[in-house]
């Protein structure tokens, strides 16, 4: 693999450009750009993107760890009858486009909340006053994702079932949302699916407002759903927090427009851009099959423009986009950055979350989907997140600092009892971090929310609802049951201990006194000595001693008793002792036998 860096006569230029296969996994990108594979990983997490070491990668993934060590990129386009890739111009990566080509793109929004606290209201509301053209009709109901406008601002919402779908997205490295809005009832307050919606978003890494809805019942008090927002950690602007927070009111309209404006002031702020003007990539929003039609799918465009005619391919699904409409059922011929839109294309359903890319031509779309078969084919769980024991490895390995895990428990009150015990284990240079903890049995949203968040899910007294168990398994996530809790924070204290940077005490062996010294044929002096205490082992490090001081740190070549060479001479038994490149004893020298043991911390 050659970088456009270099030269004819091999010497580098002054800038490095990587050709990238249209395929690729980790350990491969690792191979490319000389880095371990533990960086890479490391690499894809400080960008939000979990990933295994055998995972397959989209260029555009890649192009954001190759940036990190000012590698630009370019991918492979043309394939030929031999299969070889050969270069094309194209820059998968934002980050170093040319900031004169990037424009100001839509903020992407998710609502998530508790079951009929008013999410599908909220929504509803939102869609009839804000639509961005009034004399459309009515708004396709199946699309999955819309745009409203808003002083002129446009703003994309995601019309997801919930944090589980958003958390699947997530789960496979797509990071699609920019904001997340958690709908609250001013009557009802903090429920536990507004609990879990929070550490879903949470572990997203994105900024939260809070939209406290139906402000127009009697019995509203949002002064109580701050204050029970401010147990979760979330303390709102009111109470000198940074956590914006809306009444609001889906039936009567109330406070829809601050929210509004709200959402368009946190997205200037995280200054969101895209370069329009490249091949589009976005990521399948949901997909179905349409009796009619065929494959239907729901993209949302994150860079470049999605034109009809395009060869695209998401997963292992391809296809020519023959037609597209937008989120008002409106026949489009282009979709831009931050723009959803429905696109007949793929020749299968893809699946949910899958990145999308545009290819040059049929030839490669068709060439990357069969290599990515292969893959599929030959690799049993392309996703799978840590079992506790590889945790450990990794860590060792240098790499990250803290434990994820979901935690579910039979009782409420066994829940604080087992977080806190949990949370107490951390130190400052590791720590556990609990990214959602509940009652009840495990749910295919904690498996969802671990595999997503390269977490391991941890019981104590709970079973499994139907189904979990084989999707954990499918997505390689470790479930560990516990009936005492004892035994359940010895492991996980074992493995956080294993996630510290080791510490190392020298000990002592013992010490060998030399009473003669005996010249060899070759030159090189044997020392007779006595072992005066502990022991001398063949092979320990050695330290020779002269009236307290150092004169050298090496190993034990040869250790005799009498005639045999032995491994062991302990207190009070003469001994021959030859060290590895040093010859300069004398009467009275001191060798000490020592290690380095590994500290328990």
């Amino acid at each position: 693999m050659t970088t456009e860096g270099q030269t004819r006569s091999g010497r580098r230029g002054p800038s490095r450009t990587l050709v990238l296969p249209q395929t690729l996994t980790v350990k491969h990108l690792s191979d490319l750009i000389d880095q371990s594979h533990v960086d890479v990983i490391k690499q894809l997490m400080r960008n939000g993107i979990m990933a295994s070491v055998n995972q397959m990668i989209d260029h555009e993934v890649a192009s954001l760890v190759t940036a990190a060590y000012g590698i630009r990129t370019r991918v492979a386009e043309e394939v030929s009858e031999t299969g070889a890739l050969d270069s094309t111009t194209l820059d998968g990566n934002a980050s170093q486009e040319d900031p004169a080509n990037l424009a100001e793109r839509p903020p992407v929004v998710t609502i998530l909340g508790h079951v009929d606290h008013g999410k599908t209201s909220l929504l509803d509301s939102i869609r009839n006053a804000h639509v961005a053209d009034r004399e459309i009709g009515g708004i396709t109901q199946h699309i999955g994702a819309y745009q409203v406008e808003h002083e002129g601002k446009k703003i994309t919402f995601l019309d997801t079932p919930g944090h589980e779908a958003f958390t699947s997205i997530r789960s496979r490295g797509a990071r699609v949302t920019d904001i997340a809005i958690l709908v609250v009832a001013a009557d009802d307050g903090i429920m536990p699916q507004t609990e879990e919606a929070i550490d879903h978003a949470r572990a997203a890494e994105v900024p939260i407002v809070v939209a406290i809805n139906k402000m127009d019942l009697p019995g509203a008090d949002p002064e109580r759903v701050k204050r029970q927002l401010s147990q979760h950690n979330l303390l709102v602007e009111d109470w000198g927090g940074d956590i914006i927070s809306v009444p609001v009111s889906a039936r009567t309209g109330e406070g829809i427009d601050d929210l509004l404006e709200n959402i368009v002031i946190l997205s200037e702020i995280s200054e969101l851009r895209a370069n329009p003007h490249r091949p589009a990539s976005g990521v399948i929003i949901e997909a179905r099959l349409d009796r009619k039609r065929g494959p239907v799918a729901t993209v949302l465009i994150q860079g470049g423009t999605l034109n009809v005619g395009d060869y695209v391919v998401a997963g292992t699904s391809w296809g020519r986009v023959k037609a597209m409409a937008d989120d008002r059922g409106r026949v489009t011929s282009d979709v831009v950055p931050g723009a959803p839109a429905e696109i007949l294309a793929f020749g299968s359903v893809p699946e949910a979350g899958e990145l999308m890319t545009v290819m040059p031509n049929e030839r490669t779309a068709r060439a990357l989907v069969q290599e990515r078969d292969r893959a599929k084919a030959s690799q049993q769980s392309q996703v799978r997140a840590l079992t506790l024991e590889e945790v450990v490895k990794q860590i060792d390995a240098g790499d990250i600092k803290e434990l994820n895990l979901v935690l579910k428990a039979d009782v409420q009150g066994s829940v604080e009892a087992v977080r806190q015990s949990l949370e107490r284990l951390t130190d400052t240079e590791a720590r556990v971090r609990i990214l959602h903890a509940g009652s009840g049995n495990v749910t295919e949203s904690d498996i969802l929310l671990a595999s997503a968040s390269d977490a391991i899910v941890v019981g104590f007294s709970v079973g499994e609802e139907i189904g979990v168990e084989r999707m954990a398994e499918r997505m390689g996530v470790q479930v560990r049951h516990y009936n005492i809790i004892y035994q359940m924070i010895d492991d996980i204290g074992q493995a956080l201990h294993g996630m510290l940077e080791p510490t190392f005490t020298d000990v002592v062996l013992g010490e060998a006194e030399i009473r003669e010294i005996f010249p060899s044929r070759r030159g090189i002096n044997i020392a007779g000595c006595r072992v005066v205490s502990g022991r001398m082992n063949r092979g320990a490090s050695i330290r020779v001693l002269r009236e307290g001081d150092l004169l050298g740190d090496t190993s034990i070549a040869s250790l005799r008793h009498f005639r045999e060479e032995v491994n062991e001479v302990t207190n009070g038994m003469d001994c021959g002792i030859l060290l590895d490149e040093f010859n300069d004893f004398e009467v009275g020298d001191v060798l000490q036998a020592h290690r380095q043991e590994r500290a328990q911390r």
